[in-house]
């Protein structure tokens, strides 16, 4: 007797995103969402892998996407701090 493979179904096979990429855009809006609960969040690479308990190599493609967008910049002593619009 044999077994046929099962298909998966509901799995989204999107050739436009990777998974990481998706996992990234999540944590993004995570990352986002945490600036604006916090007024004032300034944070070193280092103490935001901690924050967010992120690899250096995950949070450092966060935060360079979120300065890329332009929502947060990277002030003196490699703090990112959130840019305000006023």
């Amino acid at each position: 007797m044999s077994v046929a493979p099962m298909s998966l179904v509901g799995i989204d096979e999107s050739p436009s995103s990777t998974p990481s990429e998706d996992g990234d855009r999540q944590l993004i809006r995570r990352v986002q969402a945490e600036y604006r609960e916090m007024p004032g969040l300034c944070l070193t690479l280092d103490q935001a892998c901690r924050l967010w308990a992120l690899d250096r190599d995950t949070c450092s493609r966060v935060l360079e996407a979120l300065v890329a967008e332009e929502f947060v910049a990277v002030a003196e002593r490699g703090i990112y701090v959130r840019r305000t619009t006023a």
